[in-house]
């Protein structure tokens, strides 16, 4: 299979869009490494900057392991609840913690799942509904009222962005509703599973602790977004700076510290979670530098083209979809069907 992902990667780094422009950002410095096996696939992450929570891919039963700064499980909070494919982190004002069981690898699931965690432990479920057919999603964004976004990992770089249409029912569903796209090109930051197809695949998204900066990642790099009300659509609208994440075996946590530090993590025993220093600033600053208005696409439609990729041949999809499937279907056989 090395030959269909070195070829997905020729076509990807011939036809992909512009990249958007980065502003020096700091260069990621490892904070601790994980070396508890019982973190092999380490998915989401958040910090309340003492402490980490961490979430494995997948799982039979809700598991959040709180680990201190040198990556040390001190406690690990749990519920009988058993998802499907957990994917991702959150954590709202309140101490509450957001599971996002929203992994779907062969777009088979009649529903996904949020999972709220009460600081008591307490476990709420609350069912969801893709107006729109089945979608793979690996990030989860919670604004500062507490609405969570949900971005989709499609393998041509445009990611939706869904939102519940109404409050949160339990068990539900709700109803999602596609409220606009998100636009990621190609880089040539190395690392990653599945060479430059990674480089726009959405695995992860975070919020800053007082949600004016949000984030998206993906395999290779982090894309920090200025939300200086809060909005997290009117972010996603705007230029982000790109920060690099290089050499990440299959990276899918981000987070912030509460200072703004970028925090990255990788699946794997042994692997470090990484801090990019300013990140959320950085971030701040190059949105005041700038005129402000929207410039990519989250807003409903297609929107500019100015960071967006642009649509492949059919040999060229024809290439992604088998690399990416093939991928799909090594990762499926650690979790049920």
């Amino acid at each position: 299979m090395r030959w269909v992902v070195a070829l997905a990667a020729v076509s990807w780094g011939v036809l992909g869009g512009p990249v958007p422009a980065s502003a020096a950002p700091a260069a990621p410095e490892p904070l601790c490494t994980v070396k508890d096996s019982r973190i092999g696939e380490l998915s989401g992450l958040v910090s309340d900057g003492s402490r980490m929570y961490a979430i494995n891919d997948g799982g039979t039963k809700v598991q959040v392991f709180v680990l201190g700064r040198d990556c040390k499980v001190q406690k690990v909070l749990t519920d009988r609840t058993d998802p499907f494919d957990v994917e991702d982190l959150a954590r709202t004002p309140d101490g509450t913690l957001w599971l996002s069981d929203t992994g779907d690898n062969q777009k088979g699931r009649l529903t996904v799942a949020l999972l709220e965690m009460s600081p008591a432990g307490k476990v709420t479920l609350h069912r969801l509904t893709y107006p729109d057919g089945q979608h793979d999603t690996e990030a989860l964004i919670m604004d500062k009222a507490g609405t969570p976004y949900l971005i989709t990992k499609d393998i041509l770089g445009e990611a939706r962005v869904y939102r519940p249409q109404g409050p949160l029912g339990s068990p539900g569903p709700t109803n999602l509703e596609k409220v606009g796209t998100v636009k990621i090109a190609t880089t040539d930051t190395q690392g990653g599973p599945v060479g430059a197809i990674g480089s726009v695949l959405v695995t992860g998204g975070a919020s800053s602790a007082d949600g004016t900066v949000v984030a998206l990642r993906t395999y290779t790099d982090a894309y920090v977004y200025p939300a200086p009300d809060g909005d997290v659509l009117a972010a996603l609208q705007r230029t982000p700076v790109r920060i690099p994440l290089p050499g990440e075996k299959q990276g899918e946590a981000i987070a912030f510290d509460p200072d703004g530090t970028l925090l990255s993590g990788s699946e794997g025993v042994g692997e470090p979670i990484r801090a990019v220093r300013g990140a959320a600033a950085l971030a701040a600053s190059a949105a005041r530098s700038s005129d402000g208005k929207p410039t990519s696409s989250a807003s409903g439609g297609s929107g500019s083209d100015g960071g967006g990729v642009p649509v492949l041949p059919a040999a060229g999809i024809a290439v992604a979809v088998v690399g990416l499937g093939w991928f799909g279907f090594s990762r499926l056989r650690r979790r049920r069907g």
